[in-house]
């Protein structure tokens, strides 16, 4: 195969299809990760140029990093990892649950940590090797909702530093990218997030377009290794006391 290979995971739906779309695209062979979404993936992956799917479930700690090594055997190729697949449940800062929290922290932050080891262990790619973790705006601008989300993209972030120090090749690239509000979350109805999604500084809806263009920018390895891009229209720059959705319902400035 002369492309080269990126593995996508939550590949299937939302920004993850996104994603795989701007890659595919642009000439890459994507690898389409699912976990309960079989027909999306498909159907995906049979639009694109040249694309394949593999499903893993990302709750425990062998089934991902099994399958980051899978992929580097089949394909000498494999240069950018990107690991967008998420949970996104409520719990706040007064009130922790414990099994939110545990998934929470296993598939946003654990599974992808793992992952990430696996591909710059596993991959055969001689060029630039990237690996780009999905967080969220909420870094710079943290609320008391989604709590133990919350942690998990700060756990997660947590290591791409640590990460990048940690490099074998001086290609090696790990990057963070930091999604503002995109699409309707949680249990937000079409119309709430086309109004809350504009509570950032330009007043204007962020598209997953916009996140999977900057990805693809991203593997290109045109930053130094270990920094954080924020796509949001300005979001991470404001000082929001609740996660947008409550701010939208309850008629509340910031």
């Amino acid at each position: 195969m002369s492309r080269p290979v990126v593995l996508v995971t939550g590949g299937a739906k939302r920004i993850g299809s996104a994603i795989c779309r701007a890659f595919g695209a642009a000439g890459w062979h994507v690898v389409v990760h699912y976990g309960r979404s079989a027909a999306d993936a498909e159907a995906l992956a049979a639009s694109l140029p040249s694309a394949e799917v593999h499903q893993a479930e990302l709750d425990g700690w062998d089934a991902g990093p099994a399958m980051v090594a899978a992929v580097a055997r089949k394909h000498a190729d494999f240069r950018a990892l990107v690991n967008n697949a998420s949970i996104f449940e409520n719990d706040g800062a007064q009130g922790l649950d414990p099994a939110t929290f545990d998934q929470a922290m296993q598939i946003n932050a654990g599974s992808p940590a793992r992952m990430t080891q696996a591909f710059f262990a596993h991959s055969q790619a001689t060029d630039l090797r990237c690996a780009i973790q999905i967080l969220d705006q909420k870094l710079d601008n943290p609320n008391p909702d989604f709590f133990s989300y919350t942690m998990s993209k700060h756990a997660l972030a947590s290591t791409i530093p640590m990460m990048a120090m940690a490099a074998a090749h001086a290609t090696d690239r790990v990057y963070g990218l930091c999604p503002g509000a995109i699409l309707a979350s949680h249990d937000q109805t079409l119309d709430e997030a086309d109004r809350s999604h504009m509570r950032n500084l330009l007043s204007r809806r962020t598209w997953p377009e916009e996140i999977a263009d900057a990805a693809l920018f991203l593997a290109s390895g045109a930053l130094a290794s270990g920094e954080l891009l924020f796509v949001d229209s300005g979001q991470h720059l404001l000082a929001q006391s609740r996660d947008v959705i409550y701010l939208e319902r309850e008629g509340l400035d910031a």
